[in-house]
């Protein structure tokens, strides 16, 4: 791999989840009479936005920091997030009574910024970078050299990936006969660790990744192989907006099926939808695949078909504009 210290497994996300057990939720998977019926097959939604932080990345960024060595844990860490990784690395370092630098990109949603600084307390210092993610992150590794803290990367980390697919490994404990899933495409954090996770459990699975036509590095990059440069647009799915690593196309290509991309209607849409028919909150990132699904950009074709959520911090002024208007 080139950026992974490892190729994560099957049995890392075992493991992953066998640590992550009595500190996360057991989210629900639940079935959707609503979506079942718009789409034309047995529907199941991972509701993630119910996860503790209200997103899975809760997930990853504990397990990451749990196999930190004394050492790293006297220096510290830092991390660069869009809003939800470094709400779940703020928590963790509480819990764990580690300092922790979180930088976040200028566009983050002001109510993620308010739970990093809640959730951390005083251990932890959120530093708002100017510009987008990927400028915010170099910031975050640049002072990871100057200062010795530890650089804990939101996506391309083995333990990060083990335990972002310990989300997938609950959907079939839950949903064993699952054929179809649809899963949010940012770094590829998420993405990767399901994939190992649902390969183990069902080697015929079909595996779909979605992310916004205004942040669609994945989708331009696919049919290559071979990470391209693409123009970044505001997007209401601010969690999964920036860069990719070629580590994690690479890795990607062994297991995903295909890339599809929404519009930012499509996501608003999305949101409205299940506000309406599961009364949940949804975040633009957690709505991609309901939205691929609802515009048949996923088309499972009857196949039984899991959907993720990944997160609801969505700002709550937001929200109510796009009720408003759907």
């Amino acid at each position: 791999m080139d950026a992974l210290a490892f190729d994560p497994s099957f049995k890392d996300v075992v493991k992953a989840y066998r640590l992550l057990k009595s500190r996360v939720r057991h989210t629900p998977t639940e079935y959707s009479h609503a979506l079942s019926e718009a789409v034309g097959a047995p529907v199941y939604v991972k509701w993630e936005n119910r996860q503790f932080c209200g997103s899975f990345k809760i997930r990853g960024a504990f397990y990451r920091m749990d196999v930190l060595n004394e050492e790293e844990r006297v220096r510290g860490v830092v991390t660069c997030s869009s809003g939800n990784h470094g709400q779940g690395v703020a928590l963790a370092a509480r819990e764990m009574k580690l300092k922790a630098v979180v930088f976040v990109p200028q566009v983050c949603p002001e109510v993620k910024k308010q739970a990093i600084r809640r959730l951390g307390g005083d251990g932890v210092r959120l530093v708002v970078a100017g510009g987008d993610f990927d400028f915010a992150d170099q910031e975050a590794v640049k002072y990871s050299k100057e200062t010795g803290a530890t650089y804990i990367s939101s996506f391309e980390d083995p333990y990060l990936i083990a335990g972002q697919g310990t989300a997938g490994l609950e959907m079939f404990m839950d949903e064993p006969e699952l054929d179809y899933l649809v899963v949010p495409a940012g770094g590829g954090g998420l993405i990767n660790g399901i994939a190992i996770a649902a390969k183990a459990v069902n080697p015929e699975v079909e595996i779909f990744g979605v992310q916004s036509v205004a942040s669609n590095p994945w989708v331009a990059s696919w049919a290559g192989g071979k990470v391209k440069s693409v123009e970044y647009l505001e997007t209401l799915a601010d969690g999964l907006a920036g860069a990719i690593p070629q580590s994690l196309l690479t890795l990607a290509k062994r297991r995903i099926s295909d890339i599809f991309e929404v519009t930012e209607e499509d996501i608003r849409r999305a949101i409205a939808f299940i506000h309406k028919e599961h009364r949940q909150v949804i975040e633009g990132a957690g709505a991609v695949g309901v939205a691929a699904l609802l515009t048949g950009k996923a088309n499972p074709q009857g196949k039984r078909t899991g959907v993720f959520i990944s997160g609801g911090n969505i700002d709550s002024d937001r929200l109510k504009e796009i009720l408003a208007e759907y």
